[in-house]
Parts: C-alpha cells; sequence; structure tokens
C-alpha cells in the first residue's frame, strides 16, 4: 500500500560533516518547502544561514550531533536510515520506493558518508549522474522525489 498523504509519515534530512554554510541554508530551505519534519548536522556546526531566506532554522526542529555515533543511537524509534551516497551498491533514487519514517542522511561534497554512516544506514541510494552533485541539490531531489512518490509502509523491512 502506498501512502498519497504524506502527513500520515515524517522525514527528517541532514548533512554528516557539511563543507560550506550555503549548501545547509539552501537543505534547509528546500527542506521547509518539502515537507520535512526536522533538519539536523553532525560534526560541523553552523547557525543560521544567508541562503535560508525563508528562515526554516527557526520554524523546523533542528538538532546537531557532535559525532555519527551520537546521531545514531538518536535515531526516532522505527526511523529508517536512508543514506544519499553514489556507491556501487546503493539502489537508483528512480526505482526507490521511500519509507514512511525515516531520515535522509548527505554527505559532504567533498568526502561523500562517512564509512560507518554507509555500514549503518539502512538503505542506500543514488542518482543516476556521472559525477556527485552538489549536496542541497541532491537533498533537493531526494525530498521531491518523496513529495511526488509518496511513501511507503514498510513491515519487517520490505514495503507493503
Amino acid at each position: 500500500m502506498i501512502i498519497d498523504n504524506l502527513e500520515a509519515g515524517y522525514f527528517g534530512i541532514g548533512i554528516e560533516n557539511g563543507k560550506t554554510p550555503e549548501n545547509l541554508g539552501v537543505l534547509w530551505r528546500s527542506a521547509q518547502n518539502l515537507g520535512a519534519s526536522f533538519i539536523f548536522t553532525i560534526g560541523n556546526r553552523y547557525a543560521k544561514q544567508s541562503s535560508d531566506t525563508h528562515n526554516a532554522v527557526s520554524s523546523l526542529p533542528y538538532f546537531h550531533y557532535k559525532t555519527f555515533a551520537d546521531f545514531f543511537a538518536h535515531l526516532p524509534k522505527g526511523a529508517m536510515l536512508v543514506g544519499v551516497e553514489l556507491t556501487g551498491d546503493a539502489q537508483l533514487l528512480a526505482d526507490f520506493q521511500h519509507p514512511r519514517n525515516c531520515v535522509y542522511l548527505l554527505g559532504a561534497e567533498d568526502n561523500g558518508l562517512s564509512k560507518k554512516a554507509i555500514e549503518k544506514s539502512h538503505q542506500l541510494i543514488k542518482f543516476e549522474t556521472p559525477k556527485s552533485l552538489n549536496v542541497s541539490v541532491a537533498g533537493s531531489i531526494v525530498m521531491y522525489d518523496r513529495s511526488v512518490k509518496g511513501a511507503s509502509i514498510y513491515i519487517d523491512g520490505k514495503p507493503k
């Protein structure tokens, strides 16, 4: 069964060790527009960004975690961690069914997700592009894809 109304679920989106504050502000602005329930950072921490022209950081819950381990220990119960990474075993976004309750994690443009984040992700997704994308663009595409497709209810780790 596919959920047409995303209000029945939730998602958060954030960046691990973000490289630039501008990318964070753009991602937050997109998150507010595309229905994110919360935003977060892991590692490098940035306050309000000039590129966050909608002031999403004051409109959405914002969480900061010093380490990936701290973040992972505080994932919402029942939420799937979806890593966005250009790896050989990641599923193409075009074929991906978004979990009803999930947290999308993006890595910095220069280093991507940490090895630990890749290992701990319940699912990995990627784009069909020859090179990596700007992190705020990648996150915006993921959220837009979710809004267009809807989200699936997962039972025992499989979409139903």
